[in-house]
């Protein structure tokens, strides 16, 4: 087998085993991150749904409040600019806070709007001289107009308000958006390596040990048969030995004596009688 699709290793029990629980791990981490890929998808559709609708209302809020502009400046003249700039004491009223959401180990940046007073009140500063300049801006802002003009004033303010916080809403949706486009890209990559790449790899280097394994022990089991035969042939052989050897001792034995033939006899006689 060619060692492109699999892992170049040593066919054994140890290497099986260790292949086995990569594998295992693998396939593990596959369903993890298809679970993952698909829950950042439907996110991603709902935020991609959002920012649609997000965006239609925000031109509806820029055409209100470039209206209530175009009214209030009809209403109070030129000289409305002034009025409005001499209201802003150079604190801003509307603040952004950033914090990060988490979708399947994805931090996603969010953005929220909030007035300076209720951020500084959640963050624990002091609430004394911070809550007067609060209070003493939003009296002064109410304020503004009040001459001429004021009723239309407050009303470009609000509308402005209303953008505002639809565009620091899109803001937010597109920043998700992107950061879930670039997650999910990532994610997608991981399982498709996984899938593709990783496990077939690991898949085939299996096989290969099996297969090697197999081979090794069918080697092994024809070495025992030969030995087997080796060691019954030679014991066969040393029996036909030993029993060809104990024949031809009986033949000695039976043709042996003192002598041979009818003097053989004569001598055994002559012997008998002496002991007498």
């Amino acid at each position: 087998m060619s060692t492109t699709n699999r892992l170049n290793v040593v066919p054994t029990v140890t290497v099986l085993a260790v292949v086995k629980n990569r594998l295992i791990g693998a396939q593990r981490g596959y369903k993890l991150l298809k679970k993952k890929a698909d829950a950042l998808s439907l996110r991603y559709r709902q935020i991609l749904k959002k920012i649609v609708q997000t965006k239609l209302s925000m031109g509806e809020n820029m055409k209100s409040a470039s209206f209530a502009w175009t009214e209030a400046k009809y209403v109070g003249g030129d000289g409305i600019k002034h009025t409005v700039l001499d209201s802003v004491d150079g604190k801003a009223e509307i603040r952004v806070r950033a914090y990060a959401d988490n979708v399947a180990g994805v931090k996603i940046p969010k953005f929220n709007a909030c007035g300076s007073g209720s951020l500084i009140g959640a963050s624990g500063g002091g609430s004394g001289e911070t809550g007067t300049t609060t209070a003493t801006t939003e009296s002064k802002s109410e304020l503004t107009g009040l001459g001429r003009g004021g009723k239309q004033i407050q009303k470009c303010k609000k509308a402005y308000k209303e953008a505002l916080q639809t565009l620091v809403e899109l803001a937010s949706l597109q920043t998700a958006f992107l950061t879930l486009d670039q997650a999910i890209k990532t994610t997608n990559r991981r399982v498709n390596a996984l899938e593709n790449v990783v496990t077939p790899r690991l898949e085939n280097t299996v096989s290969y040990i099996k297969g090697e394994l197999d081979e090794l022990e069918r080697e092994e089991f024809f070495r025992l048969k030969k030995v087997q035969a080796k060691k019954k042939k030679d014991a066969k052989e040393r029996e036909e030995k030993e029993e060809s050897l104990s024949k031809g001792e009986g033949v000695v034995k039976g043709e042996g004596g003192s002598g041979a033939g009818p003097v053989g006899n004569l001598i055994d006689f002559a012997n008998e009688k002496d002991e007498d």
